[in-house]
């Protein structure tokens, strides 16, 4: 590996994200996480996986937006602070995005479920138990990968 190679250590030394590539990042992260999710939660609400997966899709397609928007202001505050993407850092990033989500995502579950607010929420507290870790995971080997390319295929 070449010295420039070498010099891609960290996360902050790579080049900041295209609107393409946050894109991309959205559209896998939801893509999957639909993909997991809606089995799971047709099952435990004796639902219809269509019904579900109607919602899922939904959700889906706010959380692209607000993915593309919370980690374009995330990435910037963490250049700006010389964050490093440690397990701390990481966890603070999963929080702040499913919390802010969570809160987008309960008046559409209350009503397209036609749940209560507690029901709902219990809901998309299940959800958030699941997406943590899941974001967490994703944004991490992401991030690897990401890592990867750029030591490899295109040095600084």
């Amino acid at each position: 590996m070449s010295d420039s190679a070498t010099n891609l250590s960290n996360l902050a030394q790579l080049p900041e994200k295209t609107w393409l590539e946050r894109a991309l990042h959205a559209v896998l992260f939801e893509v999957g996480g639909v993909i997991l999710v809606t089995p799971i939660a047709a099952w435990i609400m004796d639902a219809s996986v269509s019904h579900v997966g109607v919602l899922a899709v939904i959700l889906a397609s706010t959380a692209m937006t607000w993915n593309a928007l919370f980690n374009f202001v995330f990435d910037k505050i963490e250049r700006k602070q010389g964050w490093q993407r440690t397990p701390k850092i990481r966890t603070l990033h999963a929080l702040l995005f499913e919390g802010g989500f969570m809160l987008m995502a309960l008046p559409l579950t209350m009503w397209w479920m036609d749940l209560s607010l507690w029901q709902a929420l219990a809901l998309d507290i299940g959800f958030f138990v699941f997406f943590l870790p899941y974001t967490y995971a994703y944004n991490w080997a992401y991030d690897a990968l990401r890592l990867q390319y750029f030591r490899r295929f295109r040095p600084a």
